[in-house]
């Protein structure tokens, strides 16, 4: 009886797993997932596993292998391809929480902020967008984008070509600047957009991938109550790959930890703790307290177990101990690392030797055999 081979599409026929000997048509067995990978992917996949005699296995994980196990000049990958695809890789790992900007640093305005305090703000704030609120931070709103601000002043202040032309002294690029009434409140001008909430917890790359999809470029963080954590923009999770993009507006920043010639060191508080090691050295390891924390502010309020204050000192790891140079009633600024100071220990407060001889000399004076007889004049009784 001669075999069946069953067709692409038909269920009904069984699958005939051998085939007789003189059968031109062999059937080679396929895993699913082969199924669902291009043919490229395979053979690029089994060329690689050939090549470096790896076992079956992710591709995330041959490819990690391939950065750690080959230097820059035995790959194809120049140092930045090898810096964007560990990148990349890691991605995935990345927490909103991790690449968000603190509540404490977001530039926000309120709703009726008037036009012209909000050109006075984006000038300061060098920012392209702005989150708009009603009366609290925690009861955002939107946010308002600085091409809207443009594009509305632009149409405001056109004036007619017909128009322009019969005047005396027409207007530079048809635009009269003093139509624009910027005592106008942000809330009636119609400029505020809708923004993004994200929870914390949320993968950055997904969050990446939602910001592609809905054109909306940035997100406000919100905890489980819904009050606001922070702010991530686009730029923040790309430069999580490609590292930091500074445009013409950004200013150079100090670095956020400097070596002092006392051999102490200025930090930020906002400073990450992986900064501040790679600075101070190995030895500052904040261990199992630096764990639930990024920032060396973080890690100060750890330790304390409360806001530390200005002027406080706070021991720190090892040997070393933190002072707090600069604080508000929310959070420390600036702080000082240095090694701990010797003090001496506290001694018992001994009495002192002028009290001691006053009451030595004074038991004499009340004895009757040394009391000279004469009174003050000098005559005897």
């Amino acid at each position: 009886m001669t075999p069946e081979l069953r067709k692409p599409g038909d269920d009904s026929d069984p699958i005939q797993s051998n085939p007789p000997a003189d059968s031109h048509t062999q059937l080679v067995p396929m895993r699913d997932a082969e199924l669902m990978r291009p043919a490229a992917d395979n053979w690029l996949v089994r060329a690689m596993r050939t090549l470096f005699g790896w076992k079956s296995g992710s591709m995330r994980a041959d490819l990690q292998v391939v950065l750690d196990a080959t230097a820059p000049d035995e790959s194809n990958f120049s140092t930045i391809e090898r810096t964007m695809l560990r990148n990349i890789l890691n991605l995935h790992e990345r927490r909103i929480s991790d690449v968000m900007v603190p509540r404490t640093d977001i530039i926000a305005v309120k709703r009726d902020i008037s036009l012209g305090e909000l050109m006075a703000t984006f000038e300061s704030a060098a920012h392209s967008r702005l989150v708009v609120y009603n009366e609290t931070l925690d009861d955002p709103e939107g946010m308002v984008h600085i091409r809207d601000l443009i594009g509305m002043m632009t149409a405001k202040s056109r004036v007619p070509p017909q128009t322009n032309a019969k005047r005396k002294k027409p207007f530079p690029a048809g635009l009269d600047l003093r139509a624009i009434n910027l005592s106008m409140a942000l809330a009636d001008a119609n400029l505020i957009r809708k923004l993004l909430y994200v929870p914390p917890s949320m993968p950055a790359i997904d969050l990446l991938a939602q910001m592609q999809a809905t054109r909306t470029h940035l997100a406000l963080v919100v905890d489980e109550y819904g009050g606001t954590d922070g702010l991530v923009t686009i730029e923040d999770i790309v430069e999580q790959i490609v590292g930091e993009i500074d445009d013409e507006h950004d200013n150079d920043e100090p670095p956020s930890v400097v070596r002092q010639a006392d051999g102490s060191f200025i930090a930020d508080a906002r400073a990450s703790l992986d900064d501040v090691r790679s600075v101070v050295g190995e030895e500052f390891d904040t261990g199992e307290a630096g764990e639930a924390v990024d920032t060396l502010g973080g890690y100060l309020v750890t330790q304390a177990g409360r806001l530390p204050v200005r002027g406080e000192v706070v021991s720190g790891p090892g040997n070393f101990e933190i002072e707090v140079l600069d604080a508000d009633p929310r959070r420390v600024k600036r702080l000082r690392i240095g090694i701990r100071k010797e003090r001496p220990p506290l001694r018992v407060r001994e009495p002192r030797r002028r009290d001691a001889s006053s009451d030595a000399t004074a038991q004499p004076a009340h004895d009757p055999s040394t009391t000279p007889s004469s009174d003050t004049t000098g005559h005897s009784p």
